[in-house]
């Protein structure tokens, strides 16, 4: 009798997995700067079972952006390049259409245009969350642009940016709250540098490299100057710049007037910057600004002994000079006694060169940002 009045076992059924965020992505254009190979990276590497992705690109009809397109995501192309012009009218019902099928339950632009066009037209279209990314730190904006973003405000519930430098910024400058700005970090693919040799500058050819686009923040013509004070001072050196852009033209009549000959190179644009990395000793990053400088995180997880300006996020990348040489911005001279450390201190050099790698592999590799980024994504549908 007691065992007929027992409790029965229950059972329940196992819980299904939570359907992926479905998150769409909306730029300009595809290229291999910094933002656009972030945004690639991301797309490529997110978990399906959590985060399903698409991407708009407002025009994205160059050669170069249909050839990096990825493969695994829906892509669409609306071949705007003048958002006020009959054709972006038709961009947005394509744009609309390509909603309703995809359903996406966040929104996340990237730069000026796709914010102005994006954020408005997806919160007329139901989207749950428009998230703004601006990892710069704003140094370039004009008047207009700041009567654009508050314009665009209203439609926006979040702005994205890589570092605390620029979340400070985005509250002090343009008045955002506090709460509305939220801080996810950059990442590398630490294994694309994976067996390099650590940085010798006891060589009798010590070779400085520099990654960037040819654009005035850059200061590569800086470089160029200091590169002449540091040759007088340090004739075994040679100086490379990997990247191109529209100083281009300027640099090469700068270079001939300072006749820095085979002593200083611009490479152009260089699609294998680990093989480019991967034979020099020291990196440099002159810049006049930076958010969180991607080609800073390539340095260190190549290893090299770095020598970097105090902008952005660079000293808190280097472990405030644990892992580099951390010098003010627009101090060539600066910069060459930092190059003179590392070429009368070997250890030291190679020392740095390993601790940035270490640095980069347990905070900053590229897995580290995947989950950032699907952890605030699922901590967002959760909402």
């Amino acid at each position: 009798m007691s065992a007929l009045l027992a409790p029965r076992p229950t059972f329940s059924a196992p819980r299904s997995a939570p359907a992926p965020v479905r998150v769409c992505f909306l730029i300009d254009r595809l290229s291999r700067a910094g933002t656009e190979s972030q945004l690639l990276a991301l797309v490529r590497e997110l978990d399906r079972a959590r985060v399903r992705p698409s991407l708009v690109l407002l025009d994205g009809e160059d050669d170069l952006s249909r050839a990096l397109e990825p493969v695994d995501c829906p892509v669409i192309r609306l071949g705007v390049r003048k958002l006020f012009s009959p054709k972006a009218v038709t961009a947005a019902n394509r744009l609309r259409a390509f909603w309703r099928d995809e359903r996406p339950d966040v929104l996340q632009t990237y730069f000026l245009d796709a914010a102005y066009f994006g954020a408005p037209l997806a919160k007329a279209c139901g989207v749950k969350t428009v998230l703004r990314v601006r990892n710069n730190l704003g140094y370039w904006l004009t008047p207009r642009h700041r009567v654009m973003g508050r314009l665009v405000r209203p439609f926006v519930d979040a702005t994205l940016t890589n570092t605390a430098a620029g979340k400070a910024q985005l509250v002090a400058r343009d008045g955002l709250r506090a709460n509305r700005v939220v801080v996810l970090e950059n990442g590398v693919d630490t294994n694309r540098f994976k067996r390099f040799m650590l940085p010798d500058t006891s060589k009798k050819v010590v070779r400085v490299g520099c990654v960037a686009n040819l654009r005035p923040v850059k200061n590569i013509d800086g470089l160029m100057r200091t590169a002449k004070a540091a040759l007088e001072r340090f004739p075994r050196l040679v100086f490379e710049v990997a990247g191109d852009g529209e100083q281009r033209a300027e640099l090469e009549r700068l270079h001939a007037d300072l006749g820095l000959g085979d002593r200083f190179v611009l490479r152009g644009s260089v699609a294998d910057v680990p093989n480019f990395l991967r034979r020099m000793d020291v990196a440099v990053l002159p810049s006049h600004s930076e958010g969180m400088s991607n080609a800073l995180l390539e340095y260190m997880a190549a290893g090299r002994a770095v020598i970097a300006t105090d902008v952005g996020a660079n000293a808190r990348l280097l472990d405030g000079g644990r892992c580099g040489l951390v010098v003010p911005p627009g101090d060539g001279a600066a910069i060459v006694d930092a190059i003179g450390a590392l070429l009368a201190n070997p250890l030291r050099a190679a020392g740095y060169g390993a601790a940035a790698r270490r640095r980069v592999d347990a905070e900053f590799s590229r897995a580290a940002m995947t989950k950032r980024f699907e952890d605030y994504y699922t901590d967002l549908a959760r909402k």
